[in-house]
């Protein structure tokens, strides 16, 4: 049986992310449409570094803080440094839930943890807060009475204008309890020419994949009645960065905002 038989012949944004990666839980039609976007764009090879990264950092950060409760919406498959291991470094009492509406990266998710006490993946879609925010798994997990990291920093580029992605974030960010923090990652077309937006829409359409761009000024909107941390919304790998690193794409904003 091969992936067509299975269901997997077109590809899907956490299996190219994957890829990206140098995972192995990837399909040909994924690994097609992420070396087409390579040819085209050199910089998307780094975009799931770039994004990663950055969360490993805003995770530490979050811990120096005293965050211990985190909810990573839209966590795709796993892979090198999740959640719970960077949380887990500091705390091993620290709690995790995982969310993603793929079923393949709840199953692998919930695999790698299935063992581990105060870690869990639930199945839910990030476009209805409501799902993730009164599920049973997670509420009989993390207490929102209490500081909660809420980390999207890989979603809200797969959620359409018309499925109203400031609602979606402004639920979670009405969630938090004073001392709560609110990590994004998204999409921004700002550093693209009308040209390279124009390939990078057909490269998009052709693969029947989603990728929402945004302006900085709706990114920074995200964070209304939140006190940005320092930087501000500023390239991924330039917020608060450990380390040298290439330069950056430009194609990725990346801000943390804590709940007063």
């Amino acid at each position: 049986m091969n992936e067509h038989d299975l269901g997997f012949g077109g590809p899907a944004a956490s299996r190219i992310y994957d890829f990206s990666l140098g995972g192995k839980d990837n399909y040909s039609a994924d690994r097609e449409a992420a070396l087409q976007a390579f040819g085209t764009f050199p910089a998307a090879r780094l975009l799931p570094r770039e994004n990663r990264k950055f969360m490993r950092r805003a995770v530490r950060y979050l811990l120096d803080e005293g965050v211990r409760q985190f909810l990573d919406i839209g966590c795709g498959l796993p892979g090198k440094g999740n959640v719970h291991e960077v949380a887990h470094q500091a705390d091993p009492s620290a709690r995790v839930v995982y969310v993603d509406h793929d079923p393949v990266a709840v199953v692998h998710f919930q695999s790698l943890v299935h063992a581990l006490p105060g870690v869990t993946a639930i199945r839910a879609d990030a476009r209805r807060p409501e799902s993730v925010l009164g599920d049973d798994e997670v509420t009989g997990l993390i207490d929102f009475s209490r500081p909660v990291g809420v980390l999207m920093t890989a979603v809200l580029d797969l959620i359409l204008d018309e499925d109203d992605p400031e609602a979606v974030v402004r639920a979670f960010r009405d969630a938090l309890a004073p001392g709560g923090f609110l990590v994004v990652c998204d999409f921004t077309d700002a550093a693209l020419t009308p040209e390279e937006r124009a390939v990078s829409d057909a490269l998009i359409k052709e693969n029947g994949v989603v990728v929402s761009f945004r302006s900085p000024e709706r990114i920074a909107g995200f964070f209304d009645g939140l006190d940005l941390v320092e930087p501000g919304v500023v390239n991924a790998p330039d917020w608060r960065p450990d380390r040298p690193h290439e330069p950056a794409t430009g194609w990725l904003l990346a801000g943390v905002g804590r709940k007063g």
